[in-house]
């Protein structure tokens, strides 16, 4: 992914919080046939650790993910295969209203993370099931209301054979976090207020990245 040096995360954390936070990734991979498009599957896809790294990057690091069998995507996945996984973080348009001045031109703020792997395929059956279990803690944990999946064990089990699982080993990942940064101080708080103040919850949560920007405004570089 091509990521302007302005757009670039503040500190590398910012992409830990962007795949936390949006853990239904997109996985892309080749088709394994001569001039075919390649595979892309939406599925789970989250961190196999507990604690942040000390660098605060990914690399090096395993994300889990399960898909269904049945889908072609999974029979082309191989053990040392590289992939993409993408993770689609919040986005809004931008009007030129918002800047109030002329000229000036639409854009779309927007997050996205990329990360490139190594696929190991998972084919041990409690290795599986504990990728799962793992899937459902983490949401529960950030997005559901504390189920407790203990009384529906037995029937995870009866689904298990369709669910193909596997770890990617984090090789690379770039970041974009298209925040107003080109935009003047001024022209930046005018965005800044249309999205606290916006109807969606994916404009307040850009206001609130955009909250945590450096002064500048600006990525390091």
């Amino acid at each position: 992914m091509y990521v302007p040096t302005i757009y670039r995360p503040p500190e590398p954390g910012w992409v830990l919080d962007a795949m936390r936070a949006n853990p239904l990734a997109t996985l892309v991979s080749e088709a394994g046939v001569a001039g075919e498009v390649p595979f892309a599957t939406h599925l789970l896809a989250i961190p196999a650790w507990e604690d942040d790294p000390a660098d605060g990057s990914p690399v090096g690091l395993t994300v889990l993910c399960h898909l269904n069998r049945d889908n072609p995507h999974w029979s082309a996945l191989s053990d040392g295969g590289r992939v993409l996984l993408v993770f689609t973080g919040p986005s809004s348009y931008v009007s030129p209203t918002v800047y109030d001045v002329t000229p000036a031109a639409p854009t779309w703020d927007f997050v996205s993370v990329h990360v490139r792997g190594e696929v190991r395929l998972i084919q041990d059956r409690d290795a599986t099931m504990d990728v799962v279990r793992r899937g459902v803690d983490f949401c529960e944990r950030h997005f559901g209301n504390g189920w407790q999946d203990a009384g529906s064990v037995e029937y995870f089990a009866k689904i298990l054979p369709g669910v193909g699982a596997f770890e990617l080993v984090v090789e690379a990942v770039d970041g974009m976090f298209k925040l107003s940064q080109e935009q003047s101080p001024a022209l930046r708080e005018r965005v800044l207020d249309a999205f606290e103040q916006g109807p969606t919850t994916q404009r307040r949560e850009l206001a609130r990245l955009m909250r945590g920007l450096p002064e500048s405004g600006e990525g390091v570089r």
